[in-house]
């Protein structure tokens, strides 16, 4: 996987994260500082708001960096399908990151802290360094636990845990040497597994028998 600071050595990025309750959009240097805006409009409209008052135009972007989740599904998608449609513009390259991950290798006790947000219905997307992401359930929790401020959940909590600051003018130029980063042909939201379908098999209506 390559490191932010191999994607930014070539004319740096612009970053778009919409994985919290806050629309983070920076112009990244190769040092992984940048100029950051920030929305707290939902995604379809703070995206471009941040875009319009960094005065960026994506046909001039070369390389383009997003989160993937976990996150709020509808701003990660949001953005992805943006991106999707920008690339017919140019063909930038198009690289996604894991927004636990990040916060994961900026942490000072990295490997002995775990990274954690809702992922609905009594389970938790967890991350540790040297572990990975994974999906438990509340109860399979266990040791120290974080979670990003910003991120929304719905389950009881399970462990007590720490809010963490998801402010990514501090958290990108702490990380530009992890292996964060996932080339993305096709942006999209991150999911453990893909959905299944039950296939509709068609019937003519009958009525009651008698």
């Amino acid at each position: 996987m390559p490191t932010l600071r191999e994607a930014l050595a070539h004319g740096g990025a612009v970053c778009l994260d919409a994985a919290s309750a806050r629309i983070q959009v920076g112009r990244l240097n190769a040092d992984g500082t940048g100029t950051w805006c920030v929305s707290e409009e939902e995604a379809g409209i703070g995206v471009f708001d941040c875009l319009r008052r960094l005065e960026i135009s994506p046909r001039e972007v070369s390389t383009w960096i997003y989160c993937d989740g976990p996150g709020s599904v509808l701003g990660i998608r949001t953005v992805a399908a943006a991106l999707r449609s920008w690339r017919v513009l140019g063909n930038p390259s198009v690289f996604s990151y894991c927004s636990l991950a990040l916060v994961a290798h900026t942490l000072p006790d990295q490997g002995e802290i775990g990274v954690i947000a809702d992922a609905r219905r009594d389970s938790w997307h967890h991350y540790q360094v040297g572990q990975g992401l994974r999906r438990v359930v509340g109860s399979g929790l266990s040791g120290r636990l974080v979670m990003p401020e910003g991120f929304r959940s719905w389950s009881n909590h399970p462990l007590p845990f720490d809010r963490v600051p998801y402010d990514l003018a501090l958290l990108m130029p702490r990380a530009l040497d992890a292996p964060l980063l996932r080339g993305s042909d096709e942006p999209d939201a991150f999911l453990h597994e893909e959905p299944s379908y039950v296939t509709w098999t068609p019937q003519i209506h009958r009525g009651p028998v008698k």
